[in-house]
């Protein structure tokens, strides 16, 4: 009998010590962003164990990364019945409470767990700070209370500095996130994502050779560490689309380092995703069409493969695929639709409006993608900026009522980068394709709009001389002379100022700016028309319409 007992207990020991270790090799693995290791790891341990609360909640915690909410609920619900570790799966609940905008809910649970806790209990606090951290609509302040509060009991707690640093990061106040991730590693350095997390305050603050630098610091420690190359791999992102002269050589270092975070981490769904959204930001669309149909061999009913598809075949030219896997994501009421769905699936319809022969325009597939589009600038303003070289690309390629809608809708972002620009371009393309025509078959509210958008760029930069020029030719074709005269006078004051060889450049639109004038005066004030009129015959002798028009004025 004796015998038996010692047997039970060295079975109950060994036990203890092989979870205990399941735990510590899970969370390494999490840390290490091996999310499928790590829930095999936890799965294995609960069929050992199944009365163990803490590997559920780590496992729900991992389904929250990957957003998959259901299959967490699911282990965070199991796991309140355990015996040890259920208060933490009421914080994984509270997690999902807080992502689904009750934070009532949320704060009660949190509440309760609190209530529970001794004086040295800390991993409470961290878990709950990191439900604030780690959601959608993030509560910074709220975890930097509840983890000042648990460093004054464990001052010398390198987890609660860790998460206290992710806190003060995402509050912005990066000294105190610095001195935080600085302190965690010094009292445990074998914690190396605090010291990763220096290399990604310079990375936030722009300076990217240094934070490049530290990443290196960290790969001599641990070569192996695969967040690392997530991270080097954002910052060459960030370093190429911020320093355009580094763009390709960057973006290339970008890739690769992605590639090298994959294949230290794993090639699950959610981290193909997470790869596909990282091809997307880097513009690699061959790669993300790979990528795509790799994933659909994993899963081919997930919905946001069709987004990938979708994405990727708008950018290699195949537009009713693109049109196709979109209308379907976008379909499907219980998909999370963002702003680039509706801006490629826009996109994909634009290009289809236009027929085989380049010049003609479908209305119908016209109208339908840039209602798309507006949908994608109410959710992200800030794509507005991508149309800028869209739109160029139509106007060079004449078809100039495609340009003019993508201009019309850029122009609504008053803080893009190409604002005047694309105020300049929606002004012309407007302006092209109705000069010529009678006032009855003009766009009136569109040359109306065009002339709004001449005034931000004179406003803006009133010594940009073509602007006048376009202007005056808008409300010529609106047939609002006065006002016409009025900025021809404007845009020739400019010229002549800066004297014969400007005048000699731009001698065709100074020759159309003194005939429109001299036309505008012809009925009301003769001596002024044929001054005008005589200016234009002074510059260009053979210039018919003011040879013609200062004959009749005799």
């Amino acid at each position: 009998m004796k015998n038996n007992k010692i047997v039970s207990l060295v079975f109950l020991t060994a036990s203890v010590v092989c979870y205990s270790q399941d735990i510590d090799q899970s969370k390494k693995a999490i840390d290490a962003e091996q999310f499928e290791k790590a829930k095999t790891i936890l799965k294995n341990s609960i069929k050992v164990k199944a009365d163990n609360g803490k590997a559920d909640f780590l496992l729900g915690s991992i389904y929250l990364k990957q957003n998959i909410e259901d299959s967490a609920k699911i282990y965070f619900q199991k796991g309140l019945t355990a015996s040890e570790g259920a208060r933490l799966n009421s914080i994984g609940l509270g997690q999902i409470d807080l992502e689904n905008g009750d934070s009532v809910a949320a704060q009660t649970k949190f509440d309760q767990v609190l209530s529970q806790l001794k004086k040295k209990d800390v991993e409470e606090y961290l878990y709950i700070a990191q439900a604030y951290i780690n959601n959608s609509k993030p509560n910074y302040k709220a975890a930097i209370t509840l983890l000042t509060k648990a460093q004054t009991t464990n001052p010398n707690d390198a987890n609660i500095k860790l998460v206290l640093g992710d806190a003060y990061y995402g509050d912005k106040s990066q000294n105190e996130a610095y001195a935080s991730y600085r302190d965690a590693y010094a009292i445990d350095n074998t914690i190396i994502r605090a010291k990763m997390q220096l290399g990604v305050l310079l990375k936030g603050a722009k300076a990217y050779t240094e934070a490049i630098k530290a990443y290196d610091e960290v790969l001599a420690l641990n070569p192996n560490y695969g967040p690392v190359f997530r991270e080097l791999a954002e910052t060459y992102y960030l370093w190429a689309n911020n320093k355009p002269a580094t763009y390709t050589e960057n973006i290339a270092k970008a890739l690769s380092n992605y590639e090298k975070y994959m294949s230290l981490t794993d090639y699950s769904l959610p981290s193909r995703m997470r790869h596909a959204d990282f091809l997307i930001l880097a513009k690699d669309y061959k790669a993300l069409e790979v990528e795509a149909n790799e994933m659909k061999k994993l899963d081919k009913v997930n919905p946001r493969i069709l987004r990938y598809l979708g994405y990727s075949a708008y950018q290699n030219g195949n537009y009713d695929a693109a049109i196709s896997a979109l209308t379907e994501y976008i379909s499907k009421g219980t998909n999370k639709v963002i702003a680039g769905d509706y801006y490629f699936s826009g996109l994909a319809k634009v290009s289809k409006s236009v027929a085989a022969d380049g010049k003609t325009v479908d209305a119908a597939y016209l109208s339908s993608g840039i209602s798309d589009l507006k949908k994608a600038l109410e959710m992200d303003i800030v794509m507005a900026n991508g149309l800028n070289e869209i739109g160029k690309k139509y106007f060079t390629q004449k078809l100039y009522s495609i340009a003019s809608s993508l201009f019309e809708l850029a122009i609504t972002n008053p803080d893009s980068r190409n604002y005047l620009e694309d105020n300049i371009y929606y002004g012309l393309s407007v302006l092209t394709e109705n000069r010529g025509k009678e006032l009855k078959d003009v766009n009136v509210a569109a040359l109306q709009n065009a002339d709004k958008a001449m005034d931000v760029v004179i406003l803006a930069t009133p010594t940009y001389q073509e602007s006048y020029l376009y202007k005056a030719r808008i409300n010529s074709a609106l047939e609002k002379d006065d006002i016409m005269a009025v900025t021809y006078e404007k845009y020739l004051d400019l010229i002549v100022t800066k004297g014969d060889a400007e005048i000699t450049k731009n001698k065709p639109k100074v020759t159309e700016a003194y005939n429109s004038i001299g036309a505008f005066y012809a009925n009301t004030d003769k001596v002024k028309a044929k001054e005008y009129f005589a200016r234009t015959i002074a510059l260009d002798p053979t210039n018919v319409y003011a040879t013609e028009s200062l004959k009749k004025l005799k």
